[in-house]
Parts: structure tokens; sequence; C-alpha cells
């Protein structure tokens, strides 16, 4: 098992600063939709259903090896 590291800075405006350990990246969105731009520079777009645990996420670009 290894350790992983996450902090997430809200700058207003349904922006996020993402830290981690592989860099940083930034997200936007509202309750039900978000887009992240990823450290390693892919995109992921997650569009759910608020406070039912309901989502479809769709990743391009960059992904994790």
């Amino acid at each position: 098992m290894g350790f992983r590291f996450r902090k997430s800075i809200k700058l207003g405006g349904g922006l996020k600063l993402n830290l981690s350990k592989s860099g940083v990246g930034a997200s936007w969105g509202i309750p039900g939709f978000r887009v992240t731009k990823k450290a390693n520079g892919g995109t992921r777009t997650t569009v759910s259903l608020p406070g039912t645990g309901i989502s479809y996420v769709k990743e391009k670009g960059k992904k994790k090896k």
C-alpha cells in the first residue's frame, strides 16, 4: 500500500486548485457538473445527480500508467 497526497484549495466561483505529488491541477463546476484539468495534462468531465451517488465520468487526454 502506498501513501497519497492531495490538497484542494477553494478559490471561489466554483474554482478549485488541486495539489498532489504528481503536480497541480484545477477544476471548475457547479453541483451536478464539473470539469477538471489534471496534473498530467488530461481532462475529466463529471456529470452527476447530486445526493444520489450516481455519476458519469468521461476522461480525455493523458491517462495515468
